[in-house]
């Protein structure tokens, strides 16, 4: 391809001075310089034609054809000159985007422009009620974490009022996404923060103040004006609390029964519970007969030998939504996934798994899901690596009730600014405080048994909905749990042929991804089995750009 003739300027000779804009300014002929003026008296809301004048005769940018040529170099630098006065005239910087924001009433004064810093926001929230953590940007006022922490910083006056319209003017990024009602005990937001506000002595109590309280800041610190977030972010960690009742084999009688113990084989000495219960007995009194329960040793220590089959790298496009085998983006590190000891609150025993991962897909809970029903099962930990393979099969989702983000890792980006810190003094501007939750530990610890533990028992206590999530899989009668079975394999069966449709494939329920429920035990779930046409859980298609795909993950 031939070359474009070149357009560029020569280089001022050298121990000349370049002009500034007023120097070009004052070069200009006459009639622009006039033109100018009286643009910049015109008003704001003049519209640009009504400021426009006739190239003055025998201008370069009119031809004695009469026929007008394309803007020259020297007319597209004026106007851009112009544009900057008229900005500065307006009390706008060089590099203010140009997009809407708040109006100020005519002949309101302009605030004072305070300076703002790249800041580290740590928080943490109790995510009932809210429409998950990331805001969003629909007309709709949709209840989310980040839409109420932003707002507080508005009228707090850590965000000024021209940026209060869009959070992307302040660089506002999140470490971890969380989905609707999920909780969070740690959790960081990165942005341009106004933080020495005239009058505000201690702007993490400010904020507070203007903050619902299952919603907390726990402290800010000043980072490098490269931090972002989620680019910072080496790692997270998660905890998913389940009753120790859902080890409990199918009850015999189940259409899950029939298919993993009679028909598959499958055995486990967890089938004891049912050896003494009728065989018509209510889901009420089996409840009430699980939450005695106390899971055995063995049963612990099974679930513990197939939670390793998740840690390393492996391709997870099986435990989330829209990814292939061949996706890229399914490949992930889990580093470690802890199994606790078993601890009784009330009159149930809980369990709690921690996943400490790079970063999680969406619906991560499938995970937890697996974890469970092959150890109620007694289908081998070998099932597993069955889900890393090219086939694709389904898996359903845990509660959403259980899931708690911990909190963020940022440990390379620590490393870095002590690398850095080493070279200054602690007074220096440029000196960085690393970046850590364990600072804050005693306040996060007691958040959590006062807004996340005791709301997280409350719900199930009242309403059952773990026992109601359980017996919706134990009614199954399709293939796609066959993978449930003593061999650990996932049969041609269960596996998801595409553009095929399943036959009676499994159906989730809306209810299960909530964690806000109405007062009422388990008979209200029994109600709603009536009205299954309005809850099943819809297909979800996820966004093709890769962006917004990365910003539904955790």
């Amino acid at each position: 391809m031939d070359a474009e003739p070149s357009t560029s300027v020569p280089a001022p000779t050298a121990g000349l001075k370049r002009p500034n804009a007023d120097e070009f300014a004052e070069a200009e002929p006459a009639e622009k310089r006039q033109k100018f003026e009286a643009d910049s008296k015109a008003p704001d809301s003049a519209p640009e034609a009504a400021t426009s004048v006739p190239a003055a005769e025998g201008s370069s940018s009119t031809p004695k054809g009469g026929e007008r040529k394309g803007r020259g170099k020297g007319q597209t630098r004026g106007s851009a000159r112009n544009a900057r006065e008229q900005d500065k005239k307006q009390g706008v910087r060089r590099g203010t985007r140009r997009s809407p924001s708040v109006p100020r009433e005519d002949g309101a004064p302009r605030e004072p422009r305070l300076p703002k810093r790249q800041t580290a926001l740590l928080l943490g929230f109790c995510g009932s009620g809210y429409s998950g953590m990331q805001i969003q940007r629909t007309d709709e006022k949709i209840k989310t974490i980040e839409g109420t922490l932003f707002d507080a910083l508005v009228r707090v006056g850590a965000v000024s009022k021209d940026n209060a319209d869009n959070p992307g003017k302040v660089n506002f990024n999140r470490a971890a996404r969380t989905d609707a009602g999920v909780h969070a005990a740690g959790n960081l937001v990165s942005m341009k923060m106004i933080s020495a506000i005239p009058g505000v002595e201690d702007i993490v109590a400010r904020i507070n103040e203007e903050l619902p309280p299952e919603i907390r800041l726990w402290g800010t610190v000043r980072v490098q004006n490269s931090f972002n977030a989620r680019a910072s972010c080496d790692a997270r960690k998660y905890t998913y609390f389940f009753p120790s009742y859902l080890l409990i084999p199918p009850k015999p009688g189940s259409a899950q029964h029939k298919i993993v113990f009679e028909q598959n084989g499958a055995s486990t000495p967890l089938l004891d519970f049912w050896k003494d219960v009728p065989a018509d007995s209510s889901a009420d009194d089996d409840l009430t007969r699980k939450r005695s329960w106390r899971a055995p040793k063995e049963a612990v220590g099974a679930l513990r030998t197939t939670a390793k089959m998740y840690e390393g790298s492996h391709k997870f496009h099986n435990f989330t939504v829209g990814q292939e085998y061949k996706d890229h983006n399914s490949q992930r590190v889990l580093k470690k996934l802890e199994v606790a000891d078993p601890v009784v609150y009330g009159d149930t025993e809980w369990i709690s798994v921690l996943l400490h991962g790079q970063s999680f897909m969406l619906h991560q809970r499938k995970m937890i899901s697996l974890l469970v029903l092959s150890s109620r099962t007694g289908t081998p930990p070998s099932v597993v690596e069955e889900f890393y393979g090219p086939r694709k099969a389904f898996i359903p989702k845990m509660p959403a009730l259980g899931l708690l983000l911990e909190y963020p890792i940022f440990d390379n980006y620590n490393k870095k600014i002590a690398s850095s810190n080493d070279k200054l003094k602690p007074d220096d501007p440029e000196y960085r405080m690393p970046i850590d939750f364990e600072v804050h530990r005693e306040k996060i610890e007691q958040f959590k048994q006062d807004f996340i533990y005791s709301r997280m028992r409350s719900i199930e206590s009242q309403s059952g909905l773990f026992d109601a999530f359980i017996r919706s899989v134990d009614k199954y009668q399709g293939n796609d749990l066959q993978y449930l079975n003593p061999k650990g394999v996932l049969p041609d069966s269960a596996v998801m042929k595409r553009g095929e449709r399943r036959e009676n494939a499994f159906r989730e329920k809306k209810r299960f991804d909530t964690t806000v429920f109405p007062e009422g035990r388990i008979s209200k779930f029994e109600i709603e089995e009536a009205e299954e046409a309005d809850e099943d859980a819809e297909e979800e298609v996820l966004p093709t750009n890769k962006k917004d795909r990365e910003e539904l993950e955790g």
